[in-house]
């Protein structure tokens, strides 16, 4: 099928249906009737030979063949929007919503003096911060509907674009005044009391290795490593996740109510620390080094704005990180 068969405007609604997730939702961004957007997609449907979507009680789902297409019309429409303004991006008169989705470790590592820098010297410049949603993150990666995850990734396919924003070291943490600060910590004592771990996926699932694939792209949901280390060996005693969270945030006041442990990103439990209401406790083994990545897709490689807002993640975190007196791990 050839470009010049097709009517560019129907990418346009392609776009928005894909967007919104509906018929309905498209007309309003659009600003014309649903019968309009109906049409548009039933001729987009007969030139490719594909029913693009498929209505579901949870709207309209993009076919296999619409996804395969999606990033490369939604990078093409923005290339030239792009160069229809052309004009360089200035902070200071930019005016643009960025999408974003973070764990609450990583708002709480970028956002504070991201923001800070932000209202100096780019004020209309406005985010929108969206959490993790299981497996869907990096399929809305490459529909458009996030801009940028900021996350712990290990693979990634070809498409996909990373920055590094922080490196950080997992630590273990109890309660002031827990039985295991009196006595030497072996893997075998951590084992006689309950965890609490911090699952990113929300899902409840247990993965042996701590990590989850979605659509070819890996990424850390659990750093509890005496339970990893313990999993399926009959011969070692195992250890018990008492509860799992979703949020690193609810980690230390369970564990200040109890006499769990937690595994925990160094940062995430500075502050706790720095008061003295948790402690840290000596690794019985090599600890693992964390890192937090900017992800984003190959198309917006040229997207000034998005470059310099990751750019301006980057120096935030290490705004945090002189803040936080942590080292910098090499």
């Amino acid at each position: 099928m050839s470009l010049r068969r097709i009517d560019l405007n129907l990418f346009r609604v392609f776009e928005a249906v894909l967007k919104h997730g509906s018929i309905v939702g498209a007309s309003r961004a659009l600003s014309v009737t649903p019968s309009a957007v109906s049409h548009a997609i039933a001729r987009l449907r007969d030139a490719l030979g594909d029913p693009l979507f498929v209505s579901t009680e949870q709207g309209m789902r993009p076919t296999p063949r619409a996804m395969q297409l999606a990033p490369h019309v939604q990078g093409g429409l923005e290339r030239l929007d792009s160069a229809l303004r052309s004009r360089k991006f200035a902070p200071d008169t930019a005016v643009r919503t960025f999408r974003i989705a973070m764990s609450d470790y990583s708002t709480n590592i970028v956002l504070p003096h991201l923001m800070q820098r932000l209202q100096q010297c780019a004020p209309g410049i406005d985010l929108r911060i969206f959490p993790f949603e299981r497996t869907q993150t990096i399929r809305q990666i490459d529909d458009g509907r996030l801009d940028v995850v900021v996350g712990w990734f290990t693979d990634l396919p070809p498409r996909m674009r990373r920055r590094l924003i922080w490196r950080d070291v997992e630590s273990l943490v109890v309660r002031a005044g827990h039985p295991l600060t009196r006595q030497t910590v072996t893997r075998e004592s951590l084992l006689e009391y309950p965890h609490v771990v911090v699952e990113l996926t929300g899902t409840g699932d247990s993965y042996d290795d701590g990590f989850v694939e979605e659509r070819g792209v890996v990424r850390r949901v659990w750093l509890e490593r005496v339970l990893l280390d313990t999993r399926g060996d009959d011969e070692k005693e195992v250890g018990r996740a008492a509860i799992s969270v979703p949020h690193f945030s609810a980690v230390i006041p369970i564990v200040t109510s109890t006499d769990f442990i937690a595994t925990l990103p160094a940062a995430a439990a500075a502050q706790a620390a720095a008061q003295g209401i948790v402690v840290y406790l000596p690794l019985p083994y090599e600890p693992t080094i964390g890192h937090l990545d900017a992800i984003w897709h190959e198309r917006s490689d040229d997207d000034e704005a998005l470059q310099w807002l990751i750019r301006e993640a980057a120096e935030s975190a290490a705004a945090m990180r002189k803040a936080l007196n942590a080292p910098a791990l090499e």
